[in-house]
């Protein structure tokens, strides 16, 4: 890995996320503080992964744009195709061709709905680099608190309100990704089973409050 380089993405595509997130209005659920989150669980996986995956060294400028700027073609808040577009165009001065087609499939397609509909995309040498950023994703999204402001701010929900569907989506969703077997590497096995008992503790409080 290229160290300057490293540095000069990450720099490029943390600032791309504070401007794309105040530009296009994308709340704090899926912006900056999200996209931090990201980026540490894919480094701790990534380095735990790297004494039985050396190879995986030439492949963390990928790792690290893909954790940073994932949410940033979300369809949520953005048209995806022309917001994959110009992440392409953003990083065209720090990676090469190829590998800022891995970071546009990557990112395209590591949402957990998609995941559901379609599975796992093919993406050859850069599988492990793939599940790496879609793990920290899905190991993200044990903040309760993440999908009450997601309810509270681009749903327009009450706090009881957005309390409650975080509860019901954390009963439906999160509570069920060991079992779904979304979860490969023996990092984010063990992390998330450490988040969810955190995240079910915390439920139980906010259920108290709003009972």
């Amino acid at each position: 890995m290229k160290l300057v380089n490293f540095h000069s993405i990450a720099n490029v595509a943390f600032k791309y996320v504070i401007w794309n997130s105040k530009t296009l209005n994308i709340d704090e659920s899926h912006a900056l503080k999200h996209s931090m989150d990201v980026f540490n669980f894919a480094n701790e996986i990534y380095y735990s992964e790297l004494k039985t995956n050396p190879y995986l060294e030439s492949h963390h400028e990928i790792i690290t744009a893909s954790a940073i700027l994932h949410d940033m073609c979300d369809k949520k808040y953005v048209d995806e195709y022309s917001a994959v577009k110009n992440i392409e165009y953003m990083l065209t001065d720090y990676l090469n061709v190829t590998e800022i087609e891995t970071v546009s499939k990557i990112i395209s397609t590591i949402s957990y709905s998609k995941v559901k509909l379609n599975g796992y995309p093919d993406l050859q040498q850069h599988q492990l680099a793939y599940n790496i950023v879609r793990e920290a994703d899905l190991l993200s999204a044990y903040d309760i608190n993440r999908c009450i402001i997601y309810g509270l701010m681009k749903e327009n929900l009450s706090y009881i309100d957005a309390t409650k569907r975080a509860i019901q989506l954390f009963e439906t969703r999160m509570s069920k990704y060991k079992s779904d077997d979304l979860f490969i590497t023996e990092y984010s096995k063990q992390k998330s089973a450490i988040l969810e008992a955190t995240a079910k503790n915390e439920i139980a409080i906010l259920q108290k409050l709003i009972c």
